[in-house]
């Protein structure tokens, strides 16, 4: 049954040029099942193809669809902070662009969340990606839930609906490293996950290598979780009693009357025990002086180049810059 709640639809795209008209189509059909009120919102996040083109003939046919044209390439998930920036939505609906997310399973996140659930999230139970890609995600999904200590499920991405609320207490979150799905899941509100159909990938390959997939699982690790530093710290007192045992061994041999070149035993055990303090001291230093420094200099998360929300509306162009929460 139709309602008046409006519903946003966050994309952000990237290399995907050829979908975004059927995507389009799929997502209208889909929406007016389920209501009266909604927009789609596409960010083009300095796509290499010609996307932006096909936004704005998207947003001249279609007033309901807002276009979003980053400055250069700030990453999938600046993107979405960028659409969510810009949504008006009772719901918001985030999804990528390559149709992997079938429009068509929204009206079944949006039927759960109606019973009483603030975050719903589609479980990909059966992934229809290549085996590389797989194993890369899972491998990925593996050391990130090791080095955040959180419970990382590889299944679950972006593809969720998600309440207003849920959305203005992840917005006030102005943080430069950023990682949607664990960003919702730090909020907190009442969440729970559903089996969707995951489709084919229609046009290209994945941005994501195995090499910024770790890249990306190092970055989120360190904004949200202190375990490199524990890691280091151990690692520093690790090296530091190896040093000590080298030690005792020297001390042993001597007393057993075998003797080792002279000055070469203290010379090592200094070299280490002092190398594991240094480590230990700049694993501390080094890692929360990395994140003040990236907080301090409070640059924006994104700028936007361009805005396009209708054939009645003109263009904003050229450093539009959008930060600290302000539309």
């Amino acid at each position: 049954m139709k309602n008046n709640e409006r519903i946003s639809v966050v994309v952000p795209v990237y290399g995907c040029v050829s979908c975004l008209e059927e995507l389009h189509r799929r997502l209208t059909d889909s929406l007016k099942q389920i209501t009266t009120d909604f927009e789609m919102i596409f960010v083009n996040d300095a796509s290499p193809d010609h996307s932006w083109d096909k936004i704005e003939q998207l947003v001249k046919k279609d007033d309901r669809v807002v276009g979003i044209n980053l400055s250069r390439n700030f990453g999938q998930h600046y993107a979405i902070t960028a659409g969510l920036d810009y949504s008006s939505g009772d719901w918001i609906v985030v999804m990528d662009c390559d149709l992997q997310d079938q429009p068509e399973e929204i009206e079944k996140l949006y039927t759960q969340a109606k019973e009483g659930f603030d975050i719903v999230l589609g479980r990909r139970a059966n992934r229809n990606d290549t085996i590389f890609k797989k194993l890369s995600s899972k491998l990925f999904y593996k050391v990130f839930s090791y080095l955040t200590e959180t419970e990382q499920d590889g299944t679950v991405a972006n593809f969720g609906i998600y309440h207003t609320k849920v959305i203005s207490a992840l917005l006030s979150m102005r943080e430069n490293l950023r990682f949607f799905p664990t960003m919702v899941k730090w909020v907190g509100f009442k969440s729970t996950t559903i089996d969707i159909q995951h489709s084919l990938r229609i046009e290209g390959n994945s941005s994501y290598s195995l090499k910024k997939l770790l890249k990306l699982a190092f970055n989120v690790m360190i904004a949200f979780s202190d375990k490199p530093l524990r890691l280091t710290v151990g690692a520093g007192f690790m090296i530091s009693f190896f040093s000590f045992i080298y030690a005792l061994y020297i001390v042993i041999r001597d007393l057993m009357g075998i003797k080792a070149i002279q000055g070469w035993p203290s010379l090592i055990v200094s070299i280490w025990f002092l190398s594991g303090l240094i480590i230990f001291v700049l694993g501390i230093i080094g890692i929360y002086l990395g994140k003040a420094f990236d907080e301090v200099k409070k640059r924006p998360i994104y700028i936007v180049k361009d805005t396009i929300k209708s054939t009645k509306d003109v263009h904003q162009n050229s450093n539009n810059t959008v930060q600290n929460g302000e539309k």
